[in-house]
């Protein structure tokens, strides 16, 4: 990755990382491990995960991949206790695991009188399973993750834990109902978990992304023959800087936050990074 846009040090720290196969939640992997962090890397696609701490490893920085399910505690109790022997124990939670899912998003940005008649997926039809397991993959799949690594930060004061919220948790995106709701959840959590952990010395913060081109979106942004999609237009004219966000863009913020140097009495507080988008209000 390019060079780090301000320099922290986190040698001696072990991080953890949920959704690390992805396009961001590698990126932050790979940034905290230029600090010097030793990372572990957890994602569903195990395959994913090890090629992206293989990456690291390569780079000269210490990391290891895990297949984890944030779904599954037992899964996850027992990646935790490879972690502890292969790294130690945990200092910093990035908790990215997360997503939507096409059985809970609408076909319509509206409904219309006789949608529910119609070859569409209004409202109505909205399929309840895919509703909570977009849910629980966000919210869940957070809580869960940080009951088993926090355990380990309950005595280290100075322990931080990032949560990944979204431009949806301040106002709902159309089309995204699921997806919207759990990432409110998300931001009011983090809030709940700052407060909870306060006279430990673990503080807890969330960054909420705005518009980035990543695997999940692509084919919402983009068509097939790489034109812009009308969702795209619309997304580009409420971004007062005009432009879809660069990953990197992101890192900046997160080592902000994980700085107790810089950030030491920051805690609870969600940031958008979103070239303006929460703070337009469309005139």
């Amino acid at each position: 990755m390019k060079k780090l846009p301000i320099e922290i040090d986190l040698n001696g720290k072990v991080a953890v990382v949920t959704g690390a196969g992805g396009v961001l939640c590698s990126m932050f992997a790979k940034a905290i491990a230029k600090c010097g962090a030793k990372v572990a890397l957890l994602d569903l696609n195990e395959e994913a995960a090890c090629k992206y701490a293989e990456e690291i490893e390569i780079d000269g920085g210490v990391a290891k991949g895990y297949k984890a399910n944030v779904l599954d505690k037992a899964s996850l109790e027992e990646v935790h206790q490879k972690v502890l022997a292969d790294l130690g124990p945990c200092d910093i939670l990035i908790n990215g695991a997360g997503g939507n899912n096409p059985r809970a998003t609408t076909t319509n940005e509206y409904y219309f009188p006789g949608d529910i008649d119609k070859d569409v997926v209004s409202f109505f039809d909205l399929d309840q399973s895919g509703v909570e397991f977009v849910f629980n993959l966000n919210f869940i799949g957070t809580l869960v993750p940080t009951q088993v690594f926090a355990k380990d930060m309950v005595e280290k004061p100075g322990s931080t834990i990032i949560n990944i919220s979204s431009m949806n948790a301040f106002t709902p995106l159309t089309k995204i109902p699921a997806y919207s709701g759990a990432k409110a959840a998300i931001s009011n959590f983090t809030q709940w978990l700052a407060v909870h952990f306060a006279q430990t010395g673990i503080r807890v913060n969330a960054i909420a992304p705005g518009f980035f081109v990543t695997k999940q979106n692509e084919k919402l942004l983009y068509n097939e023959d790489g034109t812009p999609t009308p969702r795209t237009g619309k997304i580009l004219a409420a971004t007062p800087m005009g432009r879809f966000g660069e990953s990197e863009e992101l890192v900046g913020t997160l080592l902000y936050l994980l700085s107790n140097d810089a950030a030491g009495f920051v805690t609870g507080v969600v940031i958008p990074v979103d070239g303006g988008f929460s703070a337009y209000s469309g005139v």
